[in-house]
């Protein structure tokens, strides 16, 4: 479906890379239905963006606004999540009020469009009579997890003294306390829980659609087990960029680019273009996660024992405390074998047909590229959703091994090179590979003419649009 010309919603979105870039995928396909955008998010990401030289490029149909959350931009906000989400809450929430107001003057919005971790905001749809959507930016799996814990309507018997009883529930295969997802476990930070307490409540009466960015094909079981949950998620994904699946990218028709807050090295694709096809082990944490120096030392380690070529992004640290250093002597060890790189375009390097296989934190974002592209995987997750995406890419996808802890919470460079080689040469390795060149092809059919995802984005618009003719 196309939308009229008249149809225009506003996105909202965390100042974060990881966030950032599926409102602007989301934008992407919306733009290519006919519908305008107007994306806002806070005044840190543009000064991130300026001082990267990073931009996201807006086509005539999408528009980029910014507000204050509410503190100085020099405030450390990913060291004192407790202070940031509270100013977000209350002084953010009245400067993006604010805006949309003055938006509002020249603009109707058919449809306000934020994503689950900013749950202060979903009031203001209400407040400003503006239908409210959530793009969930985790999978599907998530949600049904999170929405039975915090609307109880499922035992969780491993977060209550029983640690030893997997939780069990619709549509996923038995859980236990490392696969489930960090942000609601006894030792995480209440900030973190309290956001999806409140987004849980929020969603009841003030959303009427969440919209995922997965697909069926890959999450079929676990969505269908929603059906009755309500709001439930419709997947419109994956939401990756164009070109991935096989798609040109018209930036004169809204091309929106990613939004990269480090400045990729570009070296590595040409580094790539001269190894063998498949060859090469991929290793990326994203952008958010600061390995400890022990950590670090065993993955160098592992790589450098296990003799196979590799393409290492290691994001130096923001700070001081954070500061990353590779061993002594480890890049002449490997030579040629090796490249490591401070940040990188991951979907090239992922596209590119001389990678083998992603050593990777199970990042949402990651996961779906490293599935659209046909890459199998090392899991190596630390918070958040990933520990439950390693267990999706594991035991229901099927794309890869989990690497395992020791004692000390710390993966050694034995476990390190038992994975890489696992993936390289082991026995089950050309039955992972073939299983991610089939999700490769689901994926890009979810989103072709008739395809799941594309008629759930049809069913959106449809939504929207005939909300909108019912207001006029």
């Amino acid at each position: 479906m196309v939308a009229d010309k008249k149809t225009h919603v506003l996105m909202v979105s965390a100042p974060l890379q990881g966030h950032l870039n599926p409102i602007l995928k989301f934008a992407k396909s919306l733009l290519s239905r006919g519908i305008h955008v107007t994306i806002a998010t806070t005044d840190v990401a543009r000064s991130r963006m300026l001082k990267t030289t990073a931009t996201a490029t807006a086509a005539p149909s999408i528009h980029l606004e910014f507000f204050s959350d509410g503190l100085d931009l020099e405030f450390n906000r990913e060291s004192n999540y407790d202070q940031w989400f509270e100013s977000l809450g209350t002084k953010g929430r009245e400067n993006l009020s604010n805006l949309i107001t003055k938006l509002s003057q020249h603009t109707k919005f058919s449809c306000l469009i934020l994503h689950q971790f900013m749950p202060w905001f979903i009031p203001l749809g209400a407040r400003h009579q503006i239908p409210c959507a959530v793009l969930w930016i985790q999978p599907c799996a998530l949600y049904s997890i999170y929405y039975r814990f915090f609307n109880k309507l499922n035992p969780f018997p491993c977060l209550h003294g029983s640690r030893d009883l997997p939780v069990e529930l619709p549509g996923l295969p038995l859980l236990g306390l490392d696969d489930l997802p960090s942000l609601f476990l006894p030792n995480s930070p209440r900030c973190f829980t309290n956001i999806l307490s409140v987004f849980f409540k929020a969603i009841r009466d003030d959303v009427r659609w969440v919209l995922g960015t997965s697909f069926e094909e890959l999450e079929g079981e676990v969505v269908a087990s929603m059906a009755g949950l309500r709001p439930t998620v419709r997947p419109v994904g994956p939401l990756v960029s164009p070109f991935l699946l096989g798609r040109e990218e018209d930036d004169t028709k809204g091309g929106v680019k990613n939004v990269d807050l480090w400045k990729a090295d570009e070296s590595c694709l040409r580094w790539l273009d001269g190894r063998a096809t498949g060859s090469v082990v991929y290793v990326s944490f994203g952008s958010i996660i600061v390995l400890s120096r022990r950590q670090i030392e065993n993955v160098a380690e592992g790589l450098k024992r296990s003799g196979k070529p590799f393409l290492w992004v290691l994001k130096k640290g923001s700070s001081e405390k954070e500061a990353v250093e590779l061993p002594a002597g480890f890049l002449e060890d490997v030579g040629g074998r090796g490249l490591v790189v401070n940040w990188c375009s991951q979907e090239q390097v992922l596209k590119h047909g001389a990678v083998g296989c992603f050593l990777t934190h199970c990042g949402w974002n990651s996961t779906l590229e490293t599935i659209v592209t046909g890459v199998p995987v090392i899991a190596f997750p630390e918070w958040t959703d990933q520990p439950t995406n390693a267990k999706l890419l594991t035991d229901v996808f099927k794309v890869g091994v989990r690497m395992q802890k020791g004692d000390d919470g710390v993966v050694s460079s034995e476990e390190v090179e038992r994975c890489i080689r696992e993936m390289t040469d082991g026995p089950e390795a050309e039955a992972m590979a073939k299983r991610a060149a089939e999700l490769k092809e689901a994926a890009k059919r979810a989103v072709e003419d008739g395809g799941s995802s594309h008629r759930n984005l049809d069913i959106f618009i449809a939504d929207i649009v005939g909300k909108e003719r019912v207001d006029e």
